[in-house]
């Protein structure tokens, strides 16, 4: 198998911090492990409520690393799906290019997850290459996306800085590298968490980073939908994203101030407001 992993070690690494904050995470909450589109899936459930919220996290992200958002949902009421999407780092499986890396495969991967795991309607939010798997699902039991800083639908704005913090993340693994890079995901002001730090820090010493997702899947079925990005999202900035979203999906996009791409550690719990208004236009932020 082609591993995502530079090592055995690595991966071990990788999975002992992801158990770890789990295991840590106040929140009483249950781990499964799937095999879905011959993929090895791990997922976690969390929360009581009657609406089950679906998390599909970005590149280099998963559930450990989202446990913020996942306490916001769960303090709304909502009944939290974390998933860890295969080919990042995480606790699902480490292979590379499953599907061939298409956003059609992980449309199904996601389609399938949902059937094993909720008889009832589902709402969905995705983040970054998440919510271009999101939005490339053709699930009957999703009726609502919550589209954070979507992937899929433009190209990414590579700046000559994001570049260089990336080449230094990349190149020379340390916290000092990893936090430079947060900052330019973050909006000014706006300090990375510790746990993030180590995390990419992890990432960058023992992962190999996957590429951008290319263009979103689009089922046919229409589907409520809501679009945010932050004001000061470097990767996908209101001004090249809007019109994106406006021809492809026919929505206007919402933009969050005082937040970047990391939309979802910046407002945690503005989000989990916005799923009771998916298919509507976000307001200016929190």
């Amino acid at each position: 198998m082609d591993s995502i992993y530079r090592s055995t070690t690595g991966e071990e690494l990788i999975r002992g911090w992801c158990l770890g904050r789990l295991a840590a995470w106040q929140v009483p909450h249950e781990r499964k492990t799937l095999t879905v589109k011959g993929a090895m899936t791990h997922v976690v459930l969390a929360g009581a409520g009657t609406t089950t919220v679906v998390f599909v996290p970005g590149t280099n992200f998963n559930a450990a690393a989202s446990l913020p958002l996942a306490s916001a949902l769960i303090t709304s009421g909502y009944r939290v799906l974390l998933v860890d999407v295969p080919g990042q780092p995480g606790l699902s499986s480490g292979q590379r290019a499953l599907g061939s890396g298409r956003l059609s495969w992980y449309g199904a991967w996601l389609s399938e997850v949902i059937e094993k795991i909720s008889s009832e309607p589902v709402a969905v939010m995705g983040h970054s290459f998440g919510a271009a798997i999101a939005l490339s699902s053709d699930s009957p039991r999703i009726d609502r996306l919550v589209l954070v800083s979507p992937g899929g639908l433009t190209e990414l704005r590579l700046s000559p800085g994001l570049l260089a913090a990336s080449a230094a993340w990349f190149l020379r693994p340390a916290p000092m590298h990893s936090a430079r890079l947060l900052r330019a995901m973050l909006a000014p002001g706006h300090p990375p968490r510790e746990e993030l730090v180590t995390w990419m820090t992890l990432v960058a010493r023992h992962a190999r980073s996957s590429g951008a997702p290319g263009a979103a899947a689009l089922p046919a079925r229409p589907l409520p939908r809501l679009v945010v990005t932050g004001a000061h999202d470097v990767f996908l900035p209101p001004r090249r994203l809007g019109p994106a979203v406006r021809c492809t999906l026919g929505a206007e996009l919402g933009v969050v101030a005082g937040a970047g791409h990391l939309v979802v550690e910046e407002c945690p719990d503005y989000l989990a407001t916005l799923l009771k208004s998916a298919g509507r236009t976000a307001s200016e932020g929190p």
